[in-house]
């Protein structure tokens, strides 16, 4: 009789199957809750360049090419303009004080001093008519007023004596009214005479006081334009290296055209050119050093130039003590200048991964260096070797501080 063979639900087969498949539902389903979704970037290890972050002192300084000047240049400029008669001193030499450089003509400035001469010859004579004059106009009213002064005693005496006979009645009274009224007429003309004389000498002495200030004013622009006539020399305002000369014999020259210039090497400065990130840092108080022939020697800033050109600034530094007895100008030197006084701090080796994030993340190597994690770092100062680290990361902490360029948006890098 056979037997009726019931069919299994769960074959072992299918069991099989339902498990393999629960289990990779769960790792997927794992994965995508727990798994590293991280954008990773495959790199060889001998491509990179891996430091470690020091806890060191932190030296505040730069580094920069310095040019070698002169402390101060001279220009030679056209005081007044003219023809070149002659060039006494080649460029390259070294001029003193006062040394005539070239020399120049002009016509017309030589006419112009003769014609104030002879004004100023004509002003004094007339001065000296003026006065003349005035002398004579004195001894003129001395005279009449000594005449008047004579006939006036004459008068009185005749007056007083024909009063008294008047009063005893020997003479009229129309002859006594005669002799009154002459005297009294030469009284008042006496008066009258004496100031005349007052007011011609006042006249006459604002009149002399005018024509001295005129004399005195023509006198001072003639020495002024002496000195323009002076100017015809050009001289060396100081002593220094004749550097060059832009004259030649018969040129016209122009006034204010410039003629040359002068290096005054008594002493020398070093003009720094300066990133602008460090503008607001930079103030005159600084001080740097540079080594040349096994030596170092200081230096410190004695003019900043806050126009910023193409990126940069420029500075003028100044020996502190010892100027090297073999420097010259156009040389040049890496200068080190102190921005300030050296801490502790995290330090970072510089590398070009700043150029491609700025500073605001770095690449972290794992302990196990299989992998290195992106991280958000804050970097303060800098210096030719490290950046300063302010937060992000550890001491002892190995990061990726080459070219970040070829990493594109990667969290994680395989280091392999």
């Amino acid at each position: 009789m056979d037997r009726a063979i019931e069919k299994k639900k769960w074959p072992p087969k299918k069991i099989l199957w339902v498990s393999v498949g629960g289990i990779i539902a769960i790792i997927i389903l794992y994965n995508l809750i727990f798994g590293d979704h991280t954008s990773k970037f495959n790199v060889q290890k001998e491509r990179i360049s891996i430091e470690e972050v020091q806890n060191d002192y932190f030296q505040d300084y730069i580094t920069q090419t310095g040019t070698v000047q002169p402390i101060s240049t001279i220009y030679l400029d056209a005081i007044e303009g003219g023809r070149v008669e002659e060039l006494l001193i080649e460029e390259g030499t070294m001029v003193e004080e006062n040394d005539v450089i070239l020399i120049l003509s002009n016509t017309n400035l030589h006419l112009d001093v003769m014609n104030r001469e002879a004004n100023l010859a004509e002003q004094m004579n007339n001065l000296r008519n003026t006065r003349l004059s005035m002398e004579q106009n004195k001894l003129s009213l001395k005279r009449q007023l000594l005449d008047l002064d004579y006939q006036l005693g004459i008068q009185k005496r005749n007056y007083q004596n024909s009063k008294n006979l008047f009063e005893q009645n020997y003479i009229s009274d129309k002859e006594f009214e005669e002799i009154e009224e002459r005297y009294v007429y030469l009284s008042k003309t006496r008066e009258l005479v004496i100031e005349n004389q007052e007011a011609d000498s006042l006249f006459r002495e604002i009149q002399v006081a005018q024509l001295e200030n005129s004399v005195d004013q023509m006198q001072m622009n003639l020495e002024f334009v002496r000195q323009k006539l002076g100017n015809l020399k050009v001289k060396a305002p100081v002593r220094g290296l004749l550097v060059s000369v832009n004259a030649e014999i018969g040129e016209a020259i122009g006034r204010g055209q410039r003629l040359g210039q002068i290096h005054v090497l008594d002493e020398f400065k070093i003009r720094l050119e300066i990133d602008e990130h460090y503008i607001s840092r930079v103030n005159s108080n600084l001080v740097g050093e540079f080594d040349f022939t096994g030596n170092s020697y200081g230096l410190q800033i004695k003019k900043i130039y806050p126009e910023v050109r193409n990126g940069r600034f420029g500075v003028d530094l100044v020996f502190i003590d010892v100027v090297p007895d073999q420097i010259r100008t156009g040389q040049t030197f890496r200068v080190k200048l102190e921005l300030g006084e050296s801490q502790m701090a995290l330090l970072v080796p510089r590398g070009a991964f700043y150029q491609s994030t700025g500073g605001q993340y770095i690449f972290v190597v794992d302990p196990t260096g299989k992998f290195a994690i992106k991280r958000d770092i804050r970097l303060g100062r800098m210096n030719p070797r490290y950046y300063e680290l302010l937060e992000g990361l550890e001491a002892g902490e190995k990061v990726i501080i080459s070219s970040y360029d070829n990493f594109g948006r990667a969290e994680k890098l395989i280091l392999k």
